[in-house]
């Protein structure tokens, strides 16, 4: 039905309507495709965005465990647990999160990320801010990253400011909050911080900075607190041990500590208190640059410990490794080396030496090396590397020794000592020129003659004297013995031949020797170091063979005299050997030069072994008789200052003595020193004329010459 208008005005009207109708409909429908056009803008720029996030996080790392482990330097310490020295690639000191002291913790969460216990691994109030301040600015010249996100950063990422990296730490971030609780990776944190003066951690900065170790940590102040707390920002600039920094780290000490008031965990009058301090106190001489001490004796020790722990770094593993060096001894053994206590022909000169417990086999000190030679951490180490000919020193562990364990022979026994070849049909020499003939085992070590060495290891036996000497520690790499070691021609070192000679020293009883009692893994697990002990050889053995080196250094025809110790009841022997024809000829030495000297002894403390010579021949690289004393020296010098406490050797009940010789009781004596004469008839003897010098006279018509009575 068509409408009809009375008027034309109403027809004006409703034209007018109708036009404003139509206006607004099409006003309308330009609304709707704009507000369309924005939600598939924003749809469109939200999946952009979410692409972009995506494809950030398609490459993120795995959040691995050992990744989150920081590396964890290892400490040593000496005999009596004092610590020495701290090695690693960073110096840390691991903790757990109750090991946190409560100021340290609050310090650290009022600084660093104040809602650390609210959030869920990232901030959006905090990194709202950020955002906000890094579009009015360059990208990253404000942060917003919370202590999980410093753990993901110091962690996993790389340090370069980026959308791309920061977008994964969030991710990571968000993934590591529901993975652990916010008092691991609080713990995670603390121990991971770089705080400057070579200390990573809070525990090493504690150390380092105010001489507080592990167990002393809550015994930290609260400026100390806050001190360490403000370091995170920038270590090298805020460090208070640092003349140049003192205002600055003030400055930031006390900003700690306003923000410790502001969020509640300090009162105003505690904070004003604290701020007084002056922020040096409690500071420690800083040390940070102190080398490595005992470079050779901590060598020996890592050594050990990484053949007995496979795979350990202790560059990264936070090991606690206790050794047996007795500090006052291996500074006493550096002096010797320096030449301030003993003199050396020249600077090549060479000399190593293993000073040992003689009960424990626990190495006090050691000297490897002078000069070009000296050991160093990581590098050549004389006295476990060395490897010479011991020379008369093994007489005692692959003849006598043996002799007396199997053959049961007394200390009198007799050989004879004469023009002798090896069963080769190669003649074997002693160092005298001359011949003693018949004479006892005893006077035979004393004097170091060769001939009755070998014919007593030949009623030995190789494979007797082999098991023997095994059983002290002597290795044979190929498996084979020969004759001529019967003299020393096989090689060792001085740890070796020290840790044979102590079996002697401890009554038969053999303890391989070490320089680590214990190691303590990060865990708190500890590993025993010591090795087992183990008899090796009756008492009577290792008393009879005490009994004769006694003689070496007390005896008038001893050849280690000036290595005795006034009132010190020590045992030793010498030991040298000599250059072959074609170094002789080659270097132009003389027939009587020296290679290596030795001098092996002990009392019923300590035991120690001593080479001395030169690394490589060469011209003038030879001793002669004097220096061939030194290795002597050396070892009455040490002795001197550790002998005092040493009580004598004690005969056991299974020997007996005889006119000074000695016997395995129960055993039939295969021959007995003749028995003294009694003082008339020796004197009597005495004022006998010589026949022959009688009946000269008598030709010369001379009266035979008496000895006039007193």
């Amino acid at each position: 039905m068509t409408l009809t208008y009375q008027t034309r005005e109403e027809r004006r009207l409703a034209g007018k309507q109708n036009r404003k109708n139509k206006r607004n409909k099409k006003h309308f429908t330009f609304f709707i495709k704009l507000m369309i056009g924005f939600v598939l803008f924003g749809l469109f720029c939200l999946g952009a965005i979410g692409g972009t996030v995506y494809a950030f996080i398609q490459d993120v790392p795995e959040l691995s465990k050992s990744k989150l482990e920081d590396p964890l330097s290892s400490k040593f310490y000496d005999m009596d647990g004092n610590f020495i020295h701290e090695y690693g690639t960073e110096h840390r000191t691991k903790i757990s999160y109750e090991q946190i002291p409560r100021q340290l913790e609050e310090a650290i969460i009022a600084t660093e990320d104040s809602r650390f216990y609210e959030h869920q691994g990232v901030d959006i109030k905090r990194t709202a801010k950020a955002i906000m301040e890094n579009i009015t600015g360059e990208f990253g010249s404000q942060g917003g990253s919370t202590i999980t996100q410093q753990v993901i950063k110091n962690s996993f990422l790389s340090p370069e400011k980026t959308i791309k990296r920061k977008v994964q730490e969030w991710y990571l971030a968000y993934k590591l909050e529901q993975q652990y609780s916010k008092k691991e990776i609080l713990a995670m944190y603390v121990n991971k911080i770089n705080l400057g003066n070579r200390s990573y951690g809070v525990a090493s900065a504690a150390e380092n900075y105010y001489g507080l170790e592990l167990k002393d940590l809550n015994k930290l102040t609260l400026p100390q607190a806050a001190m360490l707390a403000g370091l995170t920002q920038s270590p090298n600039n805020y460090d208070p041990t640092k003349k140049e920094n003192l205002k600055a780290a003030t400055d930031r000490r006390n900003m700690v500590l306003t923000l410790m008031n502001r969020h509640g965990y300090l009162s105003k009058t505690e904070m004003e208190s604290a701020s007084k301090v002056p922020v040096t106190e409690g500071i420690v001489k800083n040390e940070a640059n102190k080398g490595m001490p005992y470079e050779a004796f901590l060598d020996g020790a890592v050594r050990e410990v990484e053949a007995k722990l496979k795979n350990v770094d202790i560059s990264k593993d936070g090991l606690q490794i206790y050794l047996t060096i007795d500090p006052k001894a291996q500074e006493l053994a550096d002096s010797i080396l320096s030449g301030g206590l003993v003199s050396y022909p020249d600077k090549e000169f060479q000399a190593a030496f293993t000073f040992m417990d003689s009960k424990t086999g626990e190495i006090r000190a050691i000297g490897s090396g002078r000069n070009d030679y000296r050991t160093t951490f990581r590098g050549h180490n004389l006295v476990t590397s060395l490897r010479r000919q011991p020379g008369s020193t093994f007489k005692p562990i692959f003849d006598y020794g043996p002799a007396i364990e199997y053959l049961k022979w007394s200390t009198y026994h007799q050989v004879v000592d004469e023009p002798y070849e090896y069963s080769t049909g190669d003649p074997i020499r002693n160092a005298y020129k001359n011949y003693a003939g018949k004479m006892s085992i005893r006077n035979a070590l004393i004097e170091s003659r060769n001939v009755p060495a070998l014919k007593t290891l030949e009623s030995v036996g190789l494979d007797k004297a082999k098991k023997f000497s095994e059983a002290l520690g002597i290795p044979y790499p190929d498996g084979k013995v020969y004759e001529s070691y019967s003299i020393g021609s096989n090689t060792v070192s001085p740890i070796q031949l020290a840790g044979a000679y102590g079996a002697f020293a401890n009554q038969g009883v053999y303890t391989k020797p070490h320089f680590v009692s214990k190691v303590v893994m990060p865990d708190g697990t500890v590993i025993d170091f010591k090795p087992d002990s183990k008899r090796v050889m009756q008492d009577y053995t290792s008393f009879m063979v005490t009994d004769m080196l006694r003689g070496v250094l007390n005896a008038p025809n001893g050849t280690g005299k000036l290595a005795a110790v006034p009132g010190a009841d020590i045992a030793g022997k010498t030991g040298t050997t000599n250059f072959d024809k074609k170094v002789i000829s080659k270097f132009g030495y003389p027939e009587d030069a020296t290679n290596d000297s030795w001098f092996a002894g002990y009392t019923s403390n300590y035991t120690m072994t001593v080479w001395t010579g030169y690394a490589k021949n060469g011209a003038g690289h030879f001793m002669n008789k004097e220096e061939s004393k030194i290795s002597h020296t050396i070892f009455k010098t040490m002795m001197q200052k550790y002998s005092s406490g040493s009580s004598h050797f004690k005969q056991p009940a299974s020997v007996e003595k005889i006119r000074n010789e000695l016997y395995i009781k129960g055993v039939k004596r295969d021959m007995v020193p003749p028995a003294p004469k009694p003082k008339k008839e020796a004197k009597k003897e005495k004022e006998k004329p010589n026949k022959k010098t009688a009946a000269k006279n008598k030709e010369k018509g001379k009266k035979p010459k008496t000895k006039k009575k007193d």
